[in-house]
């Protein structure tokens, strides 16, 4: 039978595709099977190190007052590591044909998990949030799986519509319908901030996957003004864009938790304060555990301390879109792509809000930050990455 070769683009650089007349009848990349980059593993092992460092450190105090149990906070950070590591370990032994088989039925999964998390009665309301739903010992947040669905969904079927990712019927619309609407499912929670990140990742996926630039411009028409009117709607959400242009205007109520994140950042000074020495987290601090742990490693470790992590997260990035350039398929090339982005700008948004560049998102700190479903969810996309790792060499 004759062949003919369908030729498109992955982050600028062209691929081929030979198959047969018959559609489905696409060639097998032959793929090696590696060890796992390790070089991603230690990073991982050196953040969820510090984790555990700096958790049982910022909640020792906080756990004794609020649960009256010094340790119960701590306990169930060790219980999110260890189930986290668990699912890692089994996510890394999976191929990336599997994932893309599995790709639409998870992406599925996690829409009707978020559809149940606003049903009374299955979701969980906390500080006027409903993002989880209880599985008996374990709270999931729907949300945080729907980051890496996001990831094995846009690799699927930016690959599946090949050439045709270019046109804007095709490349651009159905993406940011169905990524739209997990975006309004989170943000009704409402969690803003994962949806910002979902959005991130839809634009750059995009970018890579081949669709154009001047396509990718077209939805920030109607989302700039969405965004504003959801700011301005959401009297929580106005505060905190107020509180974020002059804090100090507010040291007392809403500018509370960023001014108290600089005096740590201030006082740690180079050096840092020494590690347990944090004065922030003894009732300072609001979240001191959780999404302004960052503003401690700063006082308690310093600006080297601070920049160790943030080099911690560069080698990830480093390694992670290594193996998204050197992964034989083109499929396994976007994930491994998506899941680093995933990581470290949720990362990169973490330190920004505790340092007051961003308005405050309630992201989590990758690998670090307590948390159990953040926890899970982090290990889980680096065994994809691992996974990915093992087929590119």
């Amino acid at each position: 039978m004759t062949t003919r070769a369908l030729t498109t683009t992955l982050g600028g650089m062209p691929y081929r595709l030979t198959r047969r007349h018959a559609p489905r009848a696409v060639r097998p990349v032959s793929i090696v099977a590696h060890g796992p980059d390790r070089w991603i593993m230690l990073t991982v092992a050196l953040l969820v190190g510090l984790s555990i460092v700096m958790v049982f450190n910022t909640s020792y105090f906080f756990a004794g007052e609020r649960f009256g149990d010094p340790y119960y906070v701590f306990r169930k950070h060790l219980a999110s590591i260890a189930l986290g590591i668990c699912v890692c370990a089994l996510a890394s032994r999976l191929r990336a044909g599997t994932y893309e088989r599995m790709a639409y039925a998870v992406l599925a999964v996690v829409v009707v998990a978020l559809v149940a998390v606003l049903v009374p009665g299955l979701g969980i309301v906390r500080g006027g949030a409903r993002r989880w739903i209880g599985l008996g010992a374990i709270n999931l947040q729907p949300s945080e799986l729907a980051k890496i669905a996001v990831v094995l969904y846009l690799a699927r079927s930016i690959v599946r519509k090949g050439a045709r990712i270019a046109t804007f019927s095709v490349g651009l619309v159905p993406h940011v319908i169905v990524v739209g609407v997990l975006a309004v499912l989170v943000v009704v929670e409402p969690d803003f901030g994962t949806a910002t990140l979902i959005s991130v990742l839809l634009a750059a996926m995009l970018f890579v996957g081949g669709v154009r630039i001047r396509h990718l411009a077209v939805p920030l028409l109607p989302a700039l003004p969405l965004a504003v009117y959801a700011i301005h709607s959401s009297p929580y959400r106005l505060r905190r864009v107020m509180v974020f242009l002059d804090p100090w205007q507010h040291p007392r109520d809403a500018g509370f938790q960023l001014v108290q994140s600089f005096i740590a950042f201030g006082s740690g000074g180079a050096l840092g304060s020494g590690l347990g020495e944090s004065k922030q987290k003894m009732f300072y601090l609001p979240e001191a555990h959780t999404d302004f742990i960052f503003s401690v490693i700063g006082e308690e470790l310093g600006l080297i301390g601070a920049l160790l992590v943030v080099a911690l997260f560069a080698a990830l990035a480093v390694r992670g879109f290594r193996v998204a350039l050197r992964h034989p398929t083109p499929f396994g090339r976007l994930v491994a792509f998506g899941v680093t982005v995933l990581l470290v700008a949720q990362a990169g948004v973490n330190m920004a809000v505790v340092l007051g560049l961003l308005p405050t998102k309630g992201l989590a700190l990758p690998f670090v930050s307590y948390g159990g479903s953040a926890m899970i969810g982090a290990l889980a996309s680096v065994g994809v990455l691992l996974a990915l790792s093992r087929e590119s060499g």
